[in-house]
């Protein structure tokens, strides 16, 4: 693989760049800036055609909306996105390769976005950024074979805009790339003595690539103590990859505690917790993190078979240090490239596994 800068003095002839979004719906070359009707044609009435007159998408209440409908062979190099903070975690992002009737990405907005609480936080890492004021971009790269549908549903019982654009290449072959993977999975609360359940039962070859978490503390005391393990191959009783504590998976130390700052938020190119929600003595009144670590420099691989979870363990509680488990919430994204467009995935959330409480 070339580094980063030579591919950009690369020639790369054979490839061509293109585009979706409300302007140019089909990304097809001259197809933008076209539109006569659209979100913002009474704005641009005395402008005419040209004039951002389809610069967002209204979805209606209940609807899944196609982002982006393309065919033959292609690579997802960036997606931009905003809505509303309301929506955040009652939008579902999905993606589907190859004409599969099963998405590979069904994540929660937010939550894909390393935004998963509603409230936004600035993320400045390599592959998710976030900027004000929800200006959600995707690096991830996502190859294709023959097709690729992305689309987003509106739970929520009012209609949504959302303003997108979603670039992406074709003219290279792709026949030996892995399809980029997202599941989203929520224990609230988690299950005493049990570990929440990251990724489960997926078969096949390819790489593990990220992680995110919005975990909301329940109880008193430092909630991070929880190891986060994958279970490789054939060793399914036992993992092969087993951590030291949650703040250790993420980059940081000793509880992310900055003596006379308490919990520090921070964001790094691979990993960071860029966000911590502080009680405020009234409605909001549990402690919550948003954390994310993304294995590109060090993807996890496996041959057949893959699981991934993390305990909700506390330590400062009982008396003698003794740790003890915990009743969070606990909801995880996990990102993974796959020999197969489908993987066993979670059930499709419901609007109450969504809500933010």
């Amino acid at each position: 693989m070339p580094h980063p800068r030579e591919s950009l003095y690369t020639l790369r002839t054979s490839r061509m760049t293109r585009s979706i979004s409300p302007e140019n719906f089909d990304g097809v070359p001259g197809g933008g800036a076209r539109a006569s009707e659209g979100t913002c044609a009474e704005h641009a009435s005395e402008l005419g055609v040209g004039w951002k007159v389809s610069p967002s998408v209204k979805i209606a209440a209940g609807e899944e909306f196609d982002l982006a409908a393309i065919d033959g062979a292609g690579l997802i190099t960036h997606m931009w996105i905003t809505a509303h903070p309301d929506n955040w975690r009652r939008l579902v992002l999905r993606a589907y390769w190859d004409g599969a009737d099963q998405p590979a990405i069904e994540v929660p907005y937010g939550d894909f976005f390393c935004n998963g609480w509603g409230r936004f936080a600035q993320v400045s890492s390599q592959m998710i950024a976030a900027n004000p004021h929800g200006g959600f971009n995707s690096y991830w790269p996502m190859p294709f074979r023959s097709q690729a549908r992305v689309t987003l549903e509106n739970t929520t019982e009012a209609d949504v805009y959302v303003y997108y654009q979603i670039t992406y290449e074709v003219g290279a072959d792709h026949e030996n790339d892995g399809y980029f993977h997202a599941q989203w999975r929520r224990s609230n609360p988690t299950e005493y003595k049990r570990p929440h359940s990251i990724v489960d039962g997926v078969d096949g070859a390819g790489q593990y690539v990220g992680t995110y978490l919005a975990w909301g503390s329940n109880s008193t005391g430092w909630w991070g103590e929880g190891e986060v393990k994958f279970y490789l191959d054939d060793d399914t009783a036992h993992p092969t990859i087993a951590g030291t504590g949650t703040e250790d998976y993420f980059g940081g130390a000793f509880n992310f505690d900055v003596p006379g700052h308490g919990y520090t938020e921070f964001s790094t190119p691979y990993l960071g917790m860029p966000q911590v929600i502080r009680p405020d003595g009234l409605y909001s009144s549990q402690q919550r993190f948003g954390l994310y670590r993304w294995h590109v420099p060090d993807p996890i691989l496996f041959s057949t078979h893959l699981r991934v979870d993390v305990q909700a363990l506390g330590l400062g509680q009982r008396s003698g240090m003794r740790f003890h488990p915990l009743r969070d919430d606990v909801a995880s994204t996990a990102l993974f490239y796959l020999d197969r467009p489908t993987a066993r995935r979670p059930s499709t959330p419901t609007r109450e596994e969504l809500d933010v409480i």
